[in-house]
């Protein structure tokens, strides 16, 4: 298996299946099979054992975020090519498929698919008319993000003290490790992963815009602003890193790997 697709998973037995069916069916048109895990954040629903009804391996992690379920989930994955996708979304039926060929060429690091919403409205459309070019103009994208499972761990995975834009932080690391190399951000516009408006759905359609364009601005001019917006402050339990550790098989713990604070890693 060269792929590994790694869900976080808390209280998705709603969405979880369409995510699911959709990487059932990648997997049968790519014909190499995948590793498929799920990281179960303390679900107290069904979320875990659906996961295993459709052969996930259900890791489960106890600390309640996103980049700590993540990080869990990767670091019992054994395939090359690590992928992360959120348990809200339905893949591209040839997106290994694109993965595949995107890494068999010599100039390519990692990259994403980039995601589109499954509605729309003004607001979403609003959204994406902001968002999307500052995101792109960090040279990384949304959606399902893939690169090697190497880099990842030699990067130290997710960085659990932050509140937010965790996976854009990962992918600025990886993506200065891999221009190290000549390597670059492959986004692949063919295979784009569709994704739920659950959020506007709950917490209203503009709820994002309130952020999303302090935020942008100051992750593109003001990266000190930006460190104080999404980090936990010091000290706090919330923000406590816990080192990311490759191999945890069926613990979904980590230890003995580099641990990143404050935006770096540390060895």
């Amino acid at each position: 298996m060269n792929h590994a697709p790694v869900v976080p998973a808390y209280n998705e037995e709603r969405l979880l299946p369409r995510l699911l069916d959709s990487l059932a069916l990648a997997d049968k048109r790519f014909g190499q099979g995948v590793e498929l895990i799920v990281a179960d954040n303390a679900s107290t629903d069904g979320t875990a054992a659906l996961a295993r009804a459709a052969g996930a391996r259900v890791v489960p992690v106890a600390q309640r975020s996103t980049a700590a379920a993540r990080n869990g989930g990767a670091a019992v994955a054994s395939s090359p090519i690590v992928c992360f996708v959120d348990a809200d979304s339905e893949v591209h039926p040839r997106v290994f498929d694109a993965i595949a060929e995107a890494m068999g060429r010599p100039r390519v690091g990692m990259g994403a698919t980039g995601l589109r919403f499954e509605r729309s409205s003004l607001a979403i459309a609003t959204l994406m008319a902001i968002g999307t070019p500052l995101i792109r103009a960090a040279g990384i994208d949304g959606g399902l993000a893939f690169m090697r499972r190497d880099d990842f761990i030699a990067v130290g995975g997710y960085d659990e003290a932050l509140l937010a834009a965790e996976d854009v932080d990962l992918l600025m690391r990886v993506k200065r490790r891999c221009a190290k190399r000549g390597e670059r951000f492959r986004r692949l516009k063919a295979v784009e992963t569709t994704t739920s408006a659950r959020k506007f759905d709950k917490h209203g359609e503009w709820h994002f815009l309130r952020m999303i364009g302090p935020m942008g601005w100051s992750f593109l001019f003001d990266r000190a602003r930006y460190e104080r917006t999404v980090r936990a402050p010091t000290g706090t339990k919330t923000g406590e890193v816990r080192p990311f550790r490759a191999g945890g098989a069926g613990s979904g713990q980590r230890a003995a790997a580099p641990a990143v604070r404050a935006g770096r890693v540390r060895t």
